[in-house]
């Protein structure tokens, strides 16, 4: 049985976190491939998603709340070999309703193993800095999918993206099972920490975040469509999917070394506002320049935000409750993402999506400076936490 402070216990976390965050990397891949080798339309595509997601949310809000109950050793193998299986059955799947199935159940198992991963992250040391060494892993998971699916989907067909999933799932599960750590409250916090309500405060962090998922996945999860639509080569789309993820190896570390020199709080407004301007350079922009400038950055943006959102949460509730509903911060937003981005762009093409980031991230800007005074006003041992 190991720690998170052990090498083996940080490797099956990195693990964990990146089979959990698979459709961080995955969206524009997953949806394209649903539109261009299942015939599916834009709306369709994002549904799937969607429904992958939104079970991914059900999952989180349902642990979290009682994570200090449950033995996440335990809990993270079952679920990632439960999404394993949901996985194989989508490639042998082709109609809408049987993949709609098979989507809900891998959403609602890989988000339970994410939930569990997360609060045990929050529990850790120092968790600013493991969840953005976690973000490194997912940008080097990130260049490897990005680099090898497509081709192994171009050689064996549509089918062929599930089995990767279900590979990746199945991995986590047997790293898991084996070195996943123990479940222990830092010696700091007792265990009355545990009945206390989570801090007012965190609900506006959770609010924003929630927001700048949304804007992520309703942008991100037709990057791939946007270029192909516009007329860009298969081969520069490619290459810049490559380039996003190697840029992705980069805000995880960077926000762990830069923990101490960064207000968390400022870092979050920024990146909002950051989100939103390539938003709209990726929407609605004709030159393959902007479009691959702005795509190539773009979730980057989320992940260093996201990382000092992470740490700041966990500062502020140290039984990992608040840290454990990570999944729902996400991927709440994230499953409304692919469906109303496929609505806006059958209605109204993918200028409607930058108009809809916009919106969503002015909403996230807003929640995030609510949450600037609310910390004024916080002991001075949060204040300490957070500096």
């Amino acid at each position: 049985m190991s720690k998170t402070e052990t090498r083996g216990g940080r490797f099956a976390l990195m693990v964990a976190h990146c089979a959990g965050m698979v459709d961080l990397v995955a969206l524009p891949i997953w949806v394209g491939t649903l539109i261009a080798r299942f015939g599916f339309d834009p709306q369709q595509a994002g549904g799937l998603a969607t429904l992958f997601l939104a079970g991914a949310v059900v999952a989180s809000l349902w642990v979290a709340p009682r994570f200090h109950r449950v033995q996440p050793r335990w809990v993270a193998p079952a679920a990632y070999g439960l999404a394993a299986i949901a996985f194989f059955g989508c490639s042998q799947a082709t109609a809408f309703g049987a993949l709609a199935l098979m989507h809900v159940l891998g959403g609602l198992a890989a988000g339970t193993g994410l939930s569990v991963t997360h609060g045990t992250v929050g529990r850790s040391a120092n968790p600013h800095r493991l969840f953005g060494i976690m973000g490194t892993a997912l940008g080097v998971f990130g260049v490897l999918f990005m680099g090898a699916t497509p081709q192994v989907i171009a050689a064996s067909g549509g089918s062929a993206l599930f089995l990767v999933f279900g590979g990746i799932m199945l991995a986590a599960c047997i790293v898991t099972a084996l070195l996943f750590p123990d479940h222990a409250l830092p010696a700091a916090t007792g265990h009355k920490t545990q009945a206390l309500a989570l801090p007012r405060q965190v609900w506006f962090g959770i609010l924003g975040i929630s927001c700048m998922a949304l804007v992520q996945a309703m942008v991100f999860s037709f990057l791939e469509r946007m270029g192909a639509d516009r007329g860009f080569g298969a081969g520069a789309i490619n290459a810049l999917l490559i380039a996003l993820g190697l840029i992705n190896l980069v805000p995880g570390g960077l926000a762990a070394a830069l923990q101490r020199k960064l207000d968390a709080r400022k870092v979050v407004l920024v990146g909002a506002v950051l989100q939103a301007l390539l938003a709209l350079v990726l929407t609605w922009s004709s030159g393959f320049v902007p479009y691959a400038a702005a795509g190539s950055v773009f979730v980057a943006v989320v992940i260093f935000s996201h990382t000092f959102c992470f740490g700041l949460l966990a500062s502020l509730d140290r039984s990992g409750r608040a840290v454990a509903a990570t999944p729902a911060m996400l991927m709440v937003g994230s499953a409304i993402g692919p469906i109303l981005g496929g609505t806006l762009v059958k209605g109204f093409g993918y200028p409607a999506l930058g108009a809809a980031a916009l919106v969503m991230d002015v909403a996230a800007f807003l929640f995030f400076s609510r949450l600037l005074p609310a910390l004024a006003a916080a002991p001075a041992t949060t204040q300490e936490s957070l500096s």
